[in-house]
C-alpha cells in the first residue's frame, strides 16, 4: 500500500496509528497474499494520490472496488483502459450525455475526472476477486469515514453526488453549509430508471461551482481507442 503524501497524510495519517487501522492492515496483508484481491496493492490509495485535499471539488461515494479480474484501480465507478465498461458506468456516460451532451466514449477509464478534483472514493477500499462485498466491516468504512470528514472540513465551496443507500447514510457527516449535497438512486441497472437517470447532477454540480467562482469540471472523457 503506496503511502500517503502531504495533505492527506495530515489529514488522516492518524488513522495508521489506531488500533482499528492496525488490525485491518493485518487482515489487507494476509488476503493479498492469499488470495487474488482487487485493486493491485500499489492502486488501493488512487483516489486520494489522484485527487489532493486541498484540490476537491466532487466526492463521488462508491460502495467497494469492482471485483471482475483487471477492472478495479482505486477509483470509484472507473476501470483499467482497455475493459469493458461496467453497467453502472454505461448508465453514467448515458446521463452525462441527456444531462450536458458527453458523448458517451469507448472506454470508462475516469483519471481525467480525478485530475480536476472529482475524489472517486469507494466506502470499502479492497475486495476478493468475484466476491463482492468480501472485505465488508474490516475496518475500511472507520478509515473512508476519515477521508469524508476530511473533506467535510473543507472551508470552501464541495459538491458530494451520493447514489443509492449505503452512499447517502454518510449525509449526518455532511455538516459544511458551503457545501452541496445531490442525491439519487444508483446508476445501478436494477435502480437507474428510478431517478438517477434525469437527476442533471454533473450540471447541477457545475452550476454550484462556477456561481462560487471555482472552475467547472470538463466531464468528457476522451476517446482512447
Amino acid at each position: 500500500m503506496a503511502m500517503l503524501e502531504h495533505e492527506w497524510a495530515e489529514a488522516v495519517g492518524e488513522e495508521f496509528k489506531k488500533p482499528y487501522y492496525a488490525k485491518l492492515y493485518e487482515f489487507v496483508k494476509e488476503e493479498y497474499n492469499t488470495k487474488l484481491i482487487f485493486p493491485p496493492a500499489d492502486d488501493i490509495f488512487n483516489a486520494l494520490h489522484l485527487t489532493p485535499l486541498n484540490q476537491v471539488k466532487v466526492l463521488i461515494l462508491g460502495q467497494d472496488p469492482y471485483h471482475n479480474d483487471g477492472q478495479a484501480h482505486g477509483l470509484c465507478f472507473s476501470v483499467k483502459p482497455d475493459v469493458d465498461i461496467p453497467p453502472s458506468l454505461e448508465n453514467i456516460y448515458k446521463e452525462l450525455k441527456e444531462d450536458l451532451g458527453c458523448e458517451i466514449p469507448d472506454n470508462g477509464y475516469l483519471v481525467k475526472w480525478a485530475k480536476q478534483g472529482v475524489l472517486m472514493l469507494n466506502t470499502v477500499l479492497t475486495v476478493r476477486a468475484h466476491q463482492p462485498n468480501s472485505h465488508r466491516g474490516q475496518g475500511w468504512e472507520q478509515f473512508t469515514d476519515a477521508i469524508i470528514s476530511a473533506v467535510n472540513a473543507q472551508d470552501r465551496p464541495i459538491v458530494y453526488m451520493l447514489w443509492g443507500k449505503p452512499a447517502q447514510s454518510k449525509i449526518p457527516m455532511l455538516k459544511n453549509p458551503k457545501h452541496l449535497i445531490l442525491k439519487a438512486p444508483h446508476p445501478s441497472p436494477l435502480s437507474a430508471f428510478r431517478g438517477f437517470f434525469g437527476c442533471k447532477h454533473f450540471s447541477q454540480a457545475n452550476e454550484f461551482l462556477k456561481a462560487n467562482g471555482v472552475e467547472p469540471i470538463d466531464w468528457q472523457i476522451e476517446n482512447i481507442h
